[in-house]
């Protein structure tokens, strides 16, 4: 049996921080999903497509990741993925809170897929996207947290 694992976000736009749990993530799966999802609480900056392509090349390099855009519970594109293990990143204990919150949720809608959480290594604990859109908007270079395949 494979190890699949997805990766969701809504990576408006992918950070350094994303990049670095995937990466470090490679070699402890056969095939890592990175997984963009619609999400209906989120006002959105980048198109679908264009975070699409920023991910994508991003990871280009990397034969056992691809990129797919899906809506729903991400429960259930892990079912049709046939992914066993969801992957996700903590930068503090804020997200570990919620990101428990998640796993435990999921875990009681398909008791068959294993949350696995990654710390992003220090150097991105402060990289958030959201940050990272407020400094867009205001002209900002975010070039620093960014993957170079962002290209604003």
């Amino acid at each position: 049996m494979n190890r699949i694992a997805v990766f969701p976000g809504s990576f408006d736009p992918i950070t350094k921080g994303h990049e670095n749990v995937v990466r470090r993530a490679a070699g402890m799966f056969d095939e890592i999903i990175v997984a963009i999802g619609h999400n209906t609480t989120k006002q959105s900056m980048f198109s679908m497509e264009q975070r699409s392509n920023w991910v994508e090349q991003t990871f280009a390099d990397l034969p056992n990741v691809r990129t797919v855009i899906y809506e729903g519970l991400t429960v259930d594109f892990c079912k049709q993925q046939g992914a066993r293990f969801l992957l996700r990143g903590l930068r503090n204990s804020g997200d570990f809170e919620y990101e428990r919150t998640i796993a435990h949720m999921n875990k009681a809608l398909w008791p068959e897929l294993e949350t696995v959480l990654m710390f992003t290594d220090t150097a991105f604990v402060s990289v958030h996207s959201t940050v990272i859109r407020e400094i867009i908007k205001n002209h900002g270079d975010v070039s620093e947290f960014v993957p170079s395949s962002v290209k604003l």
